[in-house]
């Protein structure tokens, strides 16, 4: 078949059908296609602004296939440069993390300060007049912004605002802000993991309410032993559920908590005594946003989807996730745990072990959802079976949390992303 004639998808809603080929998973050529049209073009978080908290902070940064620094200079702005000399190209920064007045190339020495700078040059003298040291400086994606302390980069400077491309992805992303008087921080630590399977597959993973109970048996089995009811909290109950198609690729699921929530939401595992605390921690919720808007910060959990790769996952605790192809059936992930600066060290300790027991990669899912992802991508291996099926509750007026509006809402920005024709002329042309 003649793939530029092709269709990703078939998305027929009055028949309630929805389907997505499975070449996008496979195929080089698509993956090609994704990092000119998709990682080029969309905003993609690099960091949180917690992570670089002091001058001269940075972190070492992989993301749209590009090595970058996410760096507070001396001026006290966060900043994201791209790791390579203007000179000959060398990675200037070679290690994770740390705080460092300068980069210097390791090849010739050139140094640049913590904006970015051209600030050393050896043997300066031996070039022309025409050489200037502000026309050198480490390069930048054209545009950098930050929502709630959330950093973004886009390579196109003709893209929308980041406020605009966030779209109805922006009140959600406040429901997790708020849940600090003073901010919140990346926890200490990052978690960085791979999966042989096609990045997409994570994202449709990463709020998908269908496999929880038959892949993350042995998490609910775990948590009813020691003592959660999920009757009281009647899952299924429309009123305490929904799915959202936030706009521009985005998505979440919203529902009701079944576990304890660190931020204000007491279960009886976390112990008698440490229930009048969590109760005043509500207080103080019900004082900042009234009885309704505390309730769904601290009582609902949050499955949000950011196109094109970033998950937030705000449920038993908070992973910020992103994850990048390195080939159709290989990808690089790295989480962070995010909480409120102000977090008491005993809270802190119980969202970590909240945090490992089920986000970690050596928690209760996280080895599961990899181990069915893959085993996705090796049933790929089935060319026979073109066409991988993505309907459920398409024609429910009220989608429930088990459904697949998410995925379709990211399929359906992913192949506008992937098919625009004025993309393919311009590709022509070229």
């Amino acid at each position: 078949m003649d793939k530029s004639t092709e269709s990703y998808i078939i998305d027929d809603q009055d028949a309630g059908l929805f389907r997505v080929n499975r070449r996008a998973f496979t195929d080089p050529e698509c993956l090609q296609e994704e990092r000119r049209r998709i990682f080029d073009k969309c905003w993609i978080y690099v960091g949180h602004e917690s992570e670089v908290p002091h001058a001269g902070d940075y972190r070492s940064r992989n993301a749209a296939g590009r090595p970058m620094i996410l760096v507070r200079g001396d001026d006290s702005v966060a900043r994201v440069l791209l790791n390579t000399c203007t000179h000959r190209g060398a990675m200037v920064c070679r290690q994770n993390s740390g705080n460092a007045k300068t980069f210097q190339c390791p090849y010739h020495a050139w140094t640049y300060n913590s904006r970015g700078q051209l600030v050393g040059v050896p043997g300066e003298d031996s070039y022309s007049d025409a050489f200037k040291r502000d026309d050198l400086g480490l390069a930048a994606p054209p545009q950098v912004d930050n929502y709630r302390g959330f950093i973004f980069a886009c390579f196109d400077p003709a893209a929308e605002s980041l406020y605009d491309y966030l779209a109805g992805a922006r009140e959600y992303l406040d429901l997790v802000a708020d849940q600090s008087e003073l901010g919140m921080k990346i926890v200490a630590g990052q978690q960085s993991y791979s999966a042989r399977a096609n990045w997409k597959l994570l994202m449709e993973n990463s709020y998908d309410g269908y496999h929880g109970l038959p892949t993350h048996q042995r998490y609910f089995s775990f948590l009813s032993d020691i003592g959660i009811d999920f009757k009281g909290n009647n899952l299924g109950a429309p009123v305490r559920q929904k799915t959202v198609d936030l706009g521009n690729g985005h998505a979440v699921l919203e529902y009701q908590s079944a576990w304890g929530r660190p931020i204000a939401h007491w279960v009886p595992p976390f112990g008698e005594h440490r229930k009048e605390h969590f109760e005043q921690l509500r207080r103080r919720f019900d004082d900042r946003f009234g009885p309704e808007r505390a309730r769904r910060i601290c009582e609902t959990s949050r499955n949000l989807g950011i196109f094109p790769n970033l998950v937030i996952n705000d449920i038993m605790a908070i992973t910020v996730r992103t994850f990048f192809p390195v080939s159709p059936d290989y990808m690089e992930v790295n989480a962070w745990a995010l909480a409120p600066i102000e977090e008491s060290a005993a809270d802190s300790k119980l969202r970590l072990d909240n945090f490992l027991t089920f986000l970690g990669p050596g928690g209760f899912a996280t080895p599961d959802d990899v181990e069915m992802l893959e085993s996705c991508q090796r049933g790929f291996a089935n060319r026979e079976v073109a066409w991988s099926d993505i309907s459920r509750g398409m024609k429910r007026e009220h989608p429930s949390i088990t459904d697949e509006l998410q995925m379709r809402a990211f399929w359906r920005r992913w192949n506008q992303l992937m098919t625009t024709p004025q993309i393919r002329r311009a590709r022509k042309a070229a």
